[in-house]
């Protein structure tokens, strides 16, 4: 099952609403379960650079099933992700990407959001993703 059009513009909407009230322009991807972009959209003023951002933050964090943060801290010198941002055609290793998961565990795809700090980018990431699912994951084994 995949992230569907209606859901995924729902996400959007949500990280949209967040995004303003922090006063943040934003790009905002929505991929499915397979990676493959379903939605997406650039704030007016948003950063050029963060639409290629924000579409591989998505994709990091539904391929390996954890927020890209998540991969991020695995992946610093001496951890056992070491080098896996060139993986993939590259990816993003730090905030703003995260799973969208529904409520039985089920991972239908993931929401990528860059144009501001991290922390900006991943509560509006995350504030997506609430309107539509959920942000808690189930165990992984790479997660600590």
């Amino acid at each position: 099952m995949h992230v569907t059009s209606e859901s995924a513009k729902k996400a959007i909407d949500g990280a949209l609403k967040k995004a303003e009230s922090t006063g943040t322009r934003m790009c905002i991807a929505v991929v499915d379960s397979g990676g493959a972009l379903k939605a997406f959209y650039r704030m007016d003023d948003a950063w050029v650079g963060s639409i290629d951002i924000a579409i591989k933050k998505a994709r990091t964090a539904v391929y390996f099933g954890m927020p890209s943060g998540e991969i991020g801290q695995l992946s610093q010198p001496g951890q056992p992700l070491y080098g896996i941002e060139h993986s993939n055609d590259g990816m993003i290793t730090f905030p703003g990407g995260v799973p969208i998961v529904d409520d039985e565990g089920f991972m239908s795809g993931a929401i990528g959001v860059s144009g501001s700090s991290v922390e900006n980018d991943d509560l509006v990431a995350r504030a997506g993703v609430e309107t539509i699912g959920v942000c808690d994951l189930p165990e992984h084994p790479w997660r600590t």
